[in-house]
């Protein structure tokens, strides 16, 4: 490989795997037999000083004002998590608390967060920090190298989470027991040192090749933004284009796009019934007349597609799940949520029987043919991204548009002869931009292949040689293990012994001096 290119055949060779996945749960399977030369078994709990977080009190201000001691949560567990986090705490924190002062050089990872469905957070951190009540953090013992600890739990991923992870809890969650419980294979110290400069080496060139990619995919996802725009607007033909009047409105129109002759301007109001959907009514859901149907919600409805995986239910009464029945060309637009997601949405192709829409979701059904709904479509998600944004409402968590706003969108109406052709060409440009979208959605793919590929030869032995003149790990092991085990007992030599208080009885409690 050169610069910072991706040898998919050397990382393969490397890694002796063809894909990933729950391979790299390996770690730690076997016997003692297929243990590479100089390693040996070990929990995690054998490895360092453990510890645990806590969040200091918010009514005490004094901890969270000019505070320097970076405290870290679940959403600091990023690639941020090296450069800093976003909270600090005051030191009076940590000596009025039970919060504790996690050494330079420790691992940190999450064990309850919803995250936890998906993958492990894991990080090495270079610098003092403390942590929230959801996570813990290994301070490695002499002979362990931090940074290969932190690459060596994720590589167990796969492994944690199927065997440590709570069963039927509201957050996803790690059994903290289990955990330090879990053994994993450790190599010579030497020989660690030697597989994180490998992975550094190479994930560093795999990580380049991912974002290139990622940056690919954002670039195709403008470019369709403004073609969608452009081809909306009559922006795709040869045709003059010309300034165009539309009714004035309580709205923020911004510059509206120059049409060709024969196209009006229109709101929404005026080409669609628009209506919103059902809030649901928890106290009357088992109400014997209620109906029970399936239900939209914004998750359902992303930008120029729905996901239809996990469609949920609700009761309602007849005559509104009646009024509110989606039909083929109804064009959904979500009402709120992040920013981003205000305006968004696709047609509903009768995928469901029955199907509603919940009241975070408009739902825009043409009047007549006046418009193709592949064209409004395409014009919410393009023209209605930054519509949206500056009309809607921003609280402190939330963005929403309401039902009158969103009614007054303007929407570009070319004449009814001229939109089968103009929906042809638009979709053109989508497939070839789907084929490419497809093209760079394999290349991640791969990209988490060769990924998991490395993490499987580095911790099955295969990613660096061996070297005979290592201390072998069952040596450091052996020394970790005496070294606590003198800790605990000059631990217990200096207990006080523990005498009983006095009962006023005769012949009990303490002896009079």
């Amino acid at each position: 490989m050169t610069g910072t290119a991706v040898d998919v055949a050397e990382i393969r060779e490397i890694g002796g795997v063809a894909s990933g996945g729950g391979n790299s749960g390996m770690v730690g399977g076997g016997g003692e037999s297929d243990l590479p030369n100089g390693w040996a078994r070990a929990t995690l709990g054998e490895l360092g000083e453990w510890f645990g977080g806590s969040t200091p009190s918010k009514r005490n201000p004094h901890y969270w004002s000019d505070g320097t001691i970076p405290w870290l949560s679940p959403k600091d567990m990023g690639e941020a998590v090296l450069s800093g986090t976003q909270d600090f705490i005051h030191e009076s924190a940590i000596k009025e608390t039970n919060l504790k002062l996690i050494p330079a050089g420790s691992v940190t990872f999450v064990v309850r967060s919803g995250i936890l469905e998906r993958k492990v957070p894991v990080a090495y951190v270079p610098f003092e920090v403390t942590l929230n009540q959801d996570m813990k953090a290994i301070a490695p013992h002499d002979g362990i190298d931090a940074r290969w600890l932190a690459a060596a739990i994720k590589a167990s991923e796969h492994r944690i989470l199927t065997q440590c992870r709570k069963q039927g809890t509201t957050v996803a969650s790690l059994e903290v027991p289990w955990l330090q419980a879990f053994e994993i294979l450790v190599p010579p110290l030497a020989e660690q040192r030697r597989i994180v400069a490998k992975l550094d080496e190479q994930l560093t060139r795999v990580k380049a090749g991912e974002r290139s990619v990622q940056a690919a995919l954002s670039k195709c996802d403008l470019f369709m933004e403004q073609i969608l725009a452009l081809g909306t607007s009559g922006g795709l033909s040869h045709t003059d284009r010309f300034p165009t009047d539309i009714s004035p409105a309580d709205s923020d129109d911004g510059e509206l796009p120059d049409l060709p002759v024969g196209w009006t301007w229109r709101r929404l109001g005026e080409i669609a019934a628009v209506v919103g959907g059902i809030t649901k009514d928890s106290k009357k859901q088992g109400d014997p007349d209620y109906v029970e149907v399936p239900y939209l919600r914004v998750a359902n409805v992303q930008r120029g597609r729905l996901i239809l995986d996990r469609v949920e239910t609700i009761r309602v009464p007849p005559a509104k799940a009646e009024s509110l029945r989606l039909v083929p060309g109804d064009v959904l637009l979500n009402e709120g949520g992040d920013r981003d997601k205000l305006g968004r949405g696709w047609i509903w192709e009768a995928q469901i029987d029955d199907c509603i829409h919940q009241n975070h979701v408009f739902r825009a059904r043409v009047i007549g043919d006046v418009l193709s709904p592949l064209l409004l479509a395409w014009h919410a998600n393009s023209f209605g991204k930054s519509w949206c944004d500056r009309n809607g409402k921003q609280t402190v968590n939330l963005a929403s548009i309401s039902l009158r706003k969103i009614k007054l969108l303007p929407v570009p109406v070319p004449p009814r002869d001229e939109q089968d052709d103009l929906v042809q060409l638009i979709e053109n440009y989508v497939e070839q931009a789907e084929v490419f979208r497809q093209t760079a959605k394999a290349s991640l793919a791969q990209v988490a292949d060769l990924r998991a590929a490395l993490l499987h030869a580095a911790f099955t032995g295969t990613l660096v040689p061996q070297d005979p003149t290592d201390e072998p790990a069952s040596v450091l092991l052996d020394r970790i293990r005496a070294q606590r085990s003198a800790a605990s007992t000059r631990s217990t030599r200096r207990r006080a012994p523990r005498t009983s208080k006095s009962t006023g009885n005769p012949g009990q409690g303490e002896l009079p001096l």
